[in-house]
């Protein structure tokens, strides 16, 4: 008898495991689409039979270097960092609740370009060393908000407020300290604030990857208490999911993509809050969508270079140009086409 009643509900879940699936394997097929045109076009074209020698060891010297020494490490770079923002988005807007909450919201990002600019202004530093730096500033971030977040029945309530007012914070003193600073060490602080992907050494895709594969444990526990911890604390408890240990695995994962991120590529816009909401509505309601988020933001972050790069002949400018205005009329575009319904 109990089994004929679950028939049904067994029934749905295939259905949308195999729906989710489908849409997983598609997302990937586009990544492995946007890798190939980005490892394709430019200055030194590249036809398909080119490339694919290329890859296997067969192709020119020139063609190698081309491939592997300049578009392979910034394709990478953009997949791999836009796989964490969207992971991180997907995180906060599961565990908040709200579809408009990213890392910039909540002030992460600030805090990472705040580090930054403090260490490319002030202390005249570059390279790892300021990317420790940029690091270390989305970790006092997470801090402050671990603490502004302590009581989980209304910390996604105070970590949204915490989180707005680290941002105003944090962009009013980049200000003071841009207005103080040399012309020229401006213009770099400014390259580092807008996101951007040139120049990209493989030690840094390594870095983010790597931290990436360090979290999957953490995430694969997210995805499994996110569903529960929606039904709120007291039932999350009866069925064995601590609050406190969901808020710190989620938003400590969150942290730490973001500011590894951040401290090589600055801080990306749209992509953390964008990807997961795209990704909601394919899967379903109720989905968390960790790996398609993921999936999604390396494709959209990877698409936007590609735009940055060749979409004006002769101009080539940081991605973050692109994403914030892609974002700005996705964003308007999702308000206005939501009409009351959730987001």
């Amino acid at each position: 008898m109990s089994a004929v009643a679950q028939s049904p509900s067994l029934t749905v879940r295939r259905h949308a495991g195999r729906r989710r699936a489908r849409i997983l394997v598609a997302a990937l097929l586009l990544a492995a689409l946007a890798a190939v045109v980005a490892l394709s076009v430019g200055d030194y074209a590249l036809t398909p039979d080119r490339l694919w020698l290329t890859l296997t060891g067969s192709g020119s010297r020139i063609e190698e270097y081309v491939v592997f020494q300049v578009r392979a490490p910034r394709a990478a770079m953009a997949l791999v960092t836009g796989a964490a923002l969207g992971i991180a988005g997907a995180l906060l807007q599961s565990f908040l609740g709200n579809p408009l909450a990213s890392p910039d919201l909540l002030g992460i990002s600030g805090g990472s370009g705040l580090a930054a600019v403090f260490a490319i202004l002030v202390l005249q530093t570059t390279g790892p060393l300021l990317a420790i730096f940029a690091f270390s500033g989305g970790a006092v971030v997470a801090a402050v908000l671990m603490v502004a977040g302590r009581s989980l029945r209304d910390g996604g309530f105070r970590l949204i407020l915490a989180g707005i007012g680290i941002s105003f914070l944090t962009a009013s003193v980049i200000d003071f300290l841009l207005v103080r600073a040399k012309v020229e060490e401006v213009q770099t602080a400014l390259l580092w604030l807008t996101g951007s992907l040139s120049s990209t050494p493989w030690w840094q895709v390594l870095t983010v990857l790597a931290v990436l594969v360090v979290l999957v444990p953490a995430l694969v526990a997210a995805s499994r208490w996110l569903p529960i911890s929606q039904l709120g604390p007291d039932t999350a408890s009866g069925l064995g999911v601590h609050p406190g240990t969901v808020r710190w695995v989620v938003v400590g994962a969150a942290v730490l993509l973001t500011a590894a991120t951040c401290a090589f590529v600055g801080p990306i816009g749209f992509i953390a809050l964008c990807a997961p909401a795209i990704a909601r509505p394919l899967l379903g309601h109720g989905a968390i969508g960790l790996a398609t988020s993921g999936v999604l933001g390396a494709v959209l972050l990877l698409a936007a270079d590609l735009v940055a790069q060749f979409a004006i002949p002769g101009l080539s400018v940081p991605v973050g140009v692109v994403t914030g205005a892609i974002g700005a009329v996705f964003l308007l575009w999702l308000l206005a086409t939501s009409k009351g319904r959730q987001l």
